[in-house]
């Protein structure tokens, strides 16, 4: 991509950014980090979260303590995050203090799924049939069934989430939200998920890595595989969608923009995480520039890295079931040349909770996913 003018006041390394959450993203940006010379300083409720573990300082505090938070801008020269759950008004009062990427003005849009849909509508991206839920009725009347209800707030890996079938009675539904303002959206026939990883810096360049295609389990993402087989037209066309979306956010950093691919070739923008991404920790190894030192780049104002493969991959992730009778057996994954382990440092191990994942580089990215169902069979039967 064309580079922009030169950025003044860029932060090169010595000097120290300031994280927004501790979790694994935090971590793998933080090792990146200290390898390119930069310090770390992490805002988390833990003293013991996996960022604070290889950072250089930590502050304990919650993401919506704004305290906390001002003690962590007073030492760092730049403000990111891993964790798209910060509120914006956190970050708007920050902004007095550090610079922050991607700033509160992004994080308004994001957070709230019925601005960040109105967002979509109003720059002409498609998306799935949707509407808010005032009333539940009206709702499904625009939509259809099957529907699936969202809380507006703070959902992820499926959670804050229930369908609506055709036999379904809609009020009983929606109380499983316990009251929480909701948008509906209609249930659409993919054939696959797909996500475009890109980086924005502050000069606007844009670099994209290979488009990874996803599958979920359990609502919680299981593999991706990179670079997903795409006939070249529609690699461009979900390409300019998440450009589009940076660029009218303004984003700066890393983005993922989850898109439905239809049977019929259209793709619709499903989410925006504005962040590192999970579906992106393939470029940790298979690509020139990891997704965690291209953000570090794009908030400290230096030009980005080439984000080319270096070798197709596929990333699962390790969850905690497979530790339900101790440790998974390490060396099934170890002996494995191609296999490289990522493992969070979190201190327990729980149902559904995201572990590690191990990234297997192949430039056949088939045979790397059945390595990848095999190994997680191997683990399973043992935990």
């Amino acid at each position: 991509m064309t580079r922009g003018p030169a950025i003044p006041n860029a932060l090169g390394p010595g000097a120290t950014i300031g994280v927004l959450g501790g979790g694994q993203l935090g971590r793998m940006m933080a090792v990146a980090a200290r390898q390119m010379g930069y310090r770390i300083i992490v805002l988390d409720p833990s003293p013991r979260c996996p960022t604070a573990q290889v950072s250089d300082g930590v502050v304990v505090g919650t993401l919506d303590d704004i305290d906390a938070a001002r003690h962590l801008a007073r030492q760092v020269d730049v403000i990111t995050l891993d964790t798209e759950h910060v509120p914006a008004d956190v970050l708007e009062a920050l902004e007095a203090i550090a610079p922050v990427r991607p700033g509160a003005a992004v994080l308004r849009t994001i957070q709230d799924r019925l601005v960040q849909k109105q967002f979509l509508d109003r720059i002409g991206l498609p998306q799935a049939r949707w509407a808010p839920v005032d009333d539940v009725h009206a709702a499904l009347a625009k939509v259809g069934r099957p529907a699936i209800l969202k809380v507006r707030r703070a959902g992820y890996d499926g959670k804050g989430q229930v369908r609506i079938d055709r036999d379904s009675e809609p009020e009983a539904r929606l109380a499983l939200l316990h009251g929480q303002p909701a948008v509906a959206e209609e249930v659409v026939g993919f054939s696959r998920e797909i996500s475009v990883i890109l980086a924005r810096g502050l000069d606007g360049q844009i670099e994209i890595y290979p488009i990874a295609e996803n599958v979920h389990r359990r609502h919680i993402l299981h593999t991706t595989r990179a670079p997903a087989p795409m006939p070249e037209a529609r690699r461009k066309r979900a390409e300019a969608m998440a450009v589009a979306v940076a660029e009218a956010l303004g984003h700066v950093g890393v983005i993922a923009v989850e898109m439905f691919e239809l049977p019929d070739g259209r793709l619709l923008v499903n989410e925006i995480a504005p962040r590192t991404h999970n579906s992106g920790h393939y470029t940790y190894g298979a690509c020139a520039t990891s997704q965690f030192e291209q953000h570090l780049r794009a908030v400290c104002g230096i030009p980005l890295g080439a984000p080319r493969a270096l070798t197709g991959a596929v990333m699962v992730n390790l969850i905690g079931d497979l530790w339900s009778k101790g440790p998974p057996a390490w060396h099934e994954i170890l002996a494995r040349p191609e296999a490289r382990l990522h493992l969070y440092g979190k201190d327990a191990p729980a149902p559904g909770r995201k572990m590690g994942h191990v990234v297997l580089l192949d430039d056949d990215t088939d045979r790397a996913l059945a390595t990848a169902e095999a190994l997680i069979a191997t683990l399973a039967a043992r935990s």
